[in-house]
């Protein structure tokens, strides 16, 4: 990949840019480590959980517009996105057709998103065994829905985030780094790699890890906050917090409950912030969503504050792990890191089972709409991102850059994917297509990106645009570029999308 320069309009509009948002006390004035190659000098990841780009994304920008919720009409000069048309709405190759889902069945079960089984709903890439392999039949959060796997919502329901892609840019063709569930797209996101990994603390079964490598969902080994019967692991290797540690770039890691409520006698954080959802607490802090506690150069065991709020993005005590309240302090402080990912608590980050569409929205818009509000956001690009598909049918067949051939493995044949030798096992990938979103004054408008890229893409454009360099035997090196959604040339717009957290219609644009 090549990254786009800057002509001399842009380089005129970036300069001018600047001094603009440092006369409005933006954050230009406190730039610390490497200058960014493009105009962007804050990269804001919210890294949501479990969708397929077809369960949000399959009938865009086309909505049934029922009477009684929120309506989405898309503007003339929309483009088409590779979605559910045709054929695959009505004579669809799986055993039931696709359904649509509306506000009032946003709670649902969650899907089976096994590493295997999410390679065997695919069949040698004729995509027509996801009831067999990844549906989840469970009356109890179901309401009745037959063959909820081939579920899907349109702009009636995830309103917000179809309007998000009517003003900026998505991609329709951006996969899972491998197969699997959500520590592994955890891992890819920050490292491009979920190999080489050891045994913390048993039990650890092959559907967790395998050759060393993590197919499934292992705690973070040495969290507090991991229960004490779970199996634990830990990541060798280095991640993307590394290489802007040695840049001396400002960066951090923010989930919701990441903050102790308590603390055991011996000094032990426990992790009890909680909030409900369809009657039951959930947790908001979720060990295994949290990708640089697997690291020792980069975990917060005991979950440690920053020492103060200067401190946010910089190295101290909390290592770069923080609360989703720390976020917020640092930005109102003025202070807002160059990196940051941002990770909703559990009931808010659009996991079946726990969190549902609605309550994602809600999250999603009250932070962008917080983030539009700042001087900093001139120089701002948001990525919304996913880390799995939770096994929800997605028609398109990726592309297969890496193989693999363990007992875990089963895309083109029993313990097969593809027949080329791996070097080790459990990197069977591209996985499925997730939907992938970039909301920034610097964004195309109304623009669909059909190039092909990979949740190592988002670690690239970051190793890219404050020339980090590459980190070792990760994908990275692999990942195709997003810089495709970006306008470097015309920006930044002057023009913000304030939306309702609760219909996800614009309120103010």
């Amino acid at each position: 990949m090549k990254l786009t320069f800057l002509n001399r309009t842009s380089l005129i509009a970036f300069a001018l840019s600047s001094i603009a948002t440092a006369a409005a006390g933006g954050s230009d004035e406190t730039i610390t480590g490497a200058r960014p190659r493009t105009p962007i000098q804050h990269v804001v990841i919210i890294f949501q959980e479990n969708i397929s780009f077809d369960h949000y994304f399959g009938t865009y920008p086309h909505a049934a517009n029922p009477r009684g919720q929120p309506p989405f009409h898309a503007a003339d000069d929309t483009p088409t996105v590779n979605g559910l048309t045709g054929a695959l709405l009505v004579q669809n190759p799986n055993s039931a057709q696709p359904l649509r889902l509306d506000r009032s069945q946003a709670i649902t079960c969650d899907q089976d998103h096994d590493y295997l089984h999410e390679q065997q709903a695919m069949n040698h890439g004729l995509m027509d065994k996801f009831v067999e392999f990844t549906e989840v039949s469970d009356p109890n959060c179901n309401d009745g829905i037959e063959h909820l796997v081939m579920g899907y919502y349109d702009g009636n329901t995830v309103t917000a985030l179809w309007n998000y892609a009517q003003h900026f840019a998505m991609s329709d063709n951006s996969y899972n780094t491998v197969f699997g569930p959500s520590t592994p797209g955890a891992l890819n996101l920050v490292a491009g790699q979920t190999h080489p990994a050891t045994v913390v603390r048993p039990p650890i079964t092959m559907s967790d890890v395998i050759d060393d490598t993590i197919i499934g969902d292992p705690r973070p080994g040495l969290d507090d906050c991991v229960p004490s019967d779970r199996g634990t692991v830990s990541m060798g290797g280095r991640n993307v917090g590394d290489l802007l540690n040695d840049h001396d770039l400002t960066w951090g890691w923010f989930q919701g409950g990441f903050a102790p409520t308590d603390r055991s006698p011996d000094g032990t954080a426990v992790c009890g912030s909680s909030h409900e959802h369809a009657g039951v607490m959930v947790l908001d802090y979720i060990p295994h969503h949290e990708p640089f506690q697997y690291y020792e150069s980069t975990r917060n065991p005991h979950h440690l504050p920053p020492s103060n709020v200067d401190m946010i993005g910089h190295t101290d005590q909390a290592n770069h792990q923080y609360d989703l309240a720390d976020f917020w302090s640092a930005v109102d402080n003025g202070n807002m890191p160059q990196v940051s990912y941002l990770k909703a608590p559990g009931y808010q980050d659009g996991h079946a089972g726990y969190s549902d569409p609605l309550n994602e929205q809600t999250f999603l818009v009250e932070t962008l709409n917080r983030l539009q509000q700042r001087p900093e956001w001139r120089h701002t690009a948001v990525f919304i991102a996913y880390d799995d598909s939770d096994g929800w049918y997605d028609h398109a067949m990726p592309p297969i850059v890496s193989q693999s051939q363990t007992e875990r493995d089963g895309l083109s044949g029993p313990g097969l994917c593809g027949s080329t030798k791996a070097p080790y096992g459990g990197r069977c990938g591209y996985g499925p297509r997730l939907p992938l979103l970039l909301v920034s004054p610097w964004a195309k408008r109304n623009f669909v990106d059909h190039r092909t890229t990979d949740q190592s893409s988002l670690l690239r454009f970051i190793e890219d645009n404050w020339q980090l360099g590459r980190l070792e035997n990760s994908s990275d090196d692999l990942a195709g570029s997003v810089n495709g959604m970006f306008d470097f040339d015309d920006g930044p717009r002057r023009d913000r999308l304030f939306l309702d957290p609760s219909t996800g219609l614009v309120r103010r644009h």
